[in-house]
């Protein structure tokens, strides 16, 4: 009975958080001169991936390999099948030439480098698949590649020349102590939040005598991709898909290349407990928003496409679930 309480106040503090995020993120974002898309895929979305990042680190510290890499690998899934299907149901995602030229490309990089981690022994011949320090080195370069990516983008945008308090038919913009204020308080809600439903989720899960294994990739990577999905539907509500969509990108870049960068070099990472159904389900659902980008001469996730990346997370559940 407690567990349950602790999964509901959690909720409670994931969504509140999520709505105050939201807000300070989109009002620093109008007096900065920068594009919701890239105030989602810094501010928010490494801020929301927070939780997997406690988790990853502190699991990699205890020598669990398995919750650090399945929380990961989890988490990318949850993000692109469940949380940009459901932000898409809400509220078509509309995509823009950047987004398709460089960043979706960028989050399926992301992805194919973690598979192919996670095929090393077919690839080199070695015993288990790893992710040794070395290359958890790379993958933290490659995520200050991504950061400098990002930065250099935004910069060249260009700032907005409107004045953020008198915008014509909009509200006044907050002052930006206040924007940082619910910033921070967001973040703090979206992280004790994850984290105590996490491990009122895991209490639950273990017992019913569900495997480690099956929690990492199942609970505990929803439970610390709630603060994602949380953010992602306030935004959609506030018809702010950039920031949805940004928010995904960044977090799932962040997970492989710094989440996992900084496991890896904290303690080698074995990954036995990876299955080839969680690396193909996280490379099919990356390819699968880079074609969305085409289909029907459109540039937007509509809602067909997000029901269909809702059923498949659903199928990925129950295959991964019936395989015990």
């Amino acid at each position: 009975m407690i567990d349950i309480l602790l999964l509901v106040l959690g909720l409670v503090l994931i969504l509140t958080g999520a709505n105050y995020l939201v807000d300070g993120a989109s009002a620093i974002a109008k007096r900065a001169g920068l594009s919701d898309f890239i105030i989602g895929m810094t501010i928010v979305g490494i801020g929301t991936s927070t939780p997997e990042m406690v988790v990853s680190f502190a699991s990699a510290i205890k020598g669990n390999a398995d919750i650090a890499v399945g929380n990961v690998l989890g988490s990318n899934i949850f993000n692109t099948l469940m949380i940009l299907g459901a932000t898409a149901l809400f509220s078509p995602i509309r995509l823009t030439s950047n987004n398709v030229k460089k960043d979706i490309p960028f989050a399926l990089l992301a992805a194919f480098v973690l598979c192919t981690f996670g095929c090393s022994t077919w690839l080199d011949g070695t015993a288990v698949n790893t992710i040794s320090r070395v290359s958890g080195i790379l993958l933290l370069s490659l995520f200050g590649v991504f950061m400098a990516y990002t930065i250099y983008s935004s910069s060249s945008q260009g700032a907005t020349t409107d004045n953020p308090d008198n915008l014509s038919g909009s509200k006044k913009t907050a002052p930006i102590w206040l924007a940082s204020l619910m910033i921070l308080g967001g973040l703090c809600g979206l992280v004790f939040g994850g984290d105590m439903f996490v491990n009122a989720a895991s209490a639950i899960a273990k017992s019913l005598g569900v495997s480690d294994a099956v929690i990492a990739v199942t609970i505990v990577a929803g439970g610390t991709s709630l603060p994602e999905l949380a953010s992602c539907l306030v935004a959609a509500y506030k018809k702010n898909t950039d920031q949805a969509l940004g928010n995904v990108i960044g977090s799932n870049v962040s997970n492989i290349f710094l989440i996992l960068g900084g496991s890896a070099t904290i303690h080698p990472l074995v990954m036995a407990g990876t299955k080839p159904l969680d690396l193909i389900t996280l490379m099919v659902s990356s390819i699968l928003i880079f074609l969305f980008a085409f289909t029907f001469k459109k540039k937007q996730i509509d809602r067909i496409e997000g029901a269909l990346l809702v059923c498949l997370y659903i199928a990925f559940v129950v295959l991964t679930l019936r395989a015990l």
